[in-house]
């Protein structure tokens, strides 16, 4: 396989001693920010493993260590609110792909399942108005006060 450049191995080196307390603060803010969602009377489900409500809560709590900061859920009024909602945000990120130390948003209608008919989505769990949240480790009340604008504004 290719071998890694002295750059590479040091970037890597460099993100490794901080792993811990990234994860930590990123599970702690999936967790509020989870919370909050569920709480919002615009948000119809939310589905994340460490809310109660989320069917495989007990496994997960069983299994892991943490619940991480992938987040999903589904605003009332479909598609539409759901693009409002995004066009709202002023911090977070509208992002393709989800993934970083920065809270990242997307609605899977337009990327991961972009080739899907809506009926596909559908009967995948996935009907117009789901969104994911990849959550960063940002000051978790600046993530869920920017989510409280957009979506008071939907």
């Amino acid at each position: 396989g290719p071998a890694a450049d002295p750059h590479m191995v040091w970037l890597l080196d460099r993100g490794l001693r901080t792993l811990d307390a990234r994860m930590e603060r990123h599970n702690r803010n999936g967790l509020e920010v989870a919370r909050f969602l569920e709480a919002h009377a615009k948000v119809a489900r939310v589905l994340y493993p460490g809310l109660e409500s989320h069917p495989d809560h007990a496994l997960a709590a069983e299994l892991l260590s943490g619940f991480g900061g992938m987040v999903s859920f589904v605003i009332e009024g479909g598609g539409e609110a759901a693009s409002r909602f995004t066009e709202g945000l002023r911090l977070l990120h509208v992002a393709p792909s989800l993934g970083g130390v920065e809270t990242l948003v997307s609605q899977p209608r337009y990327t991961s399942h972009a080739a899907l008919s809506k009926r596909e989505r559908a009967a995948q769990g996935i009907p117009d108005g789901f969104v994911r949240l990849s959550v960063g480790i940002e000051d978790v009340s600046d993530i869920i006060q920017d989510l409280s604008q957009s979506l008071d504004a939907v």
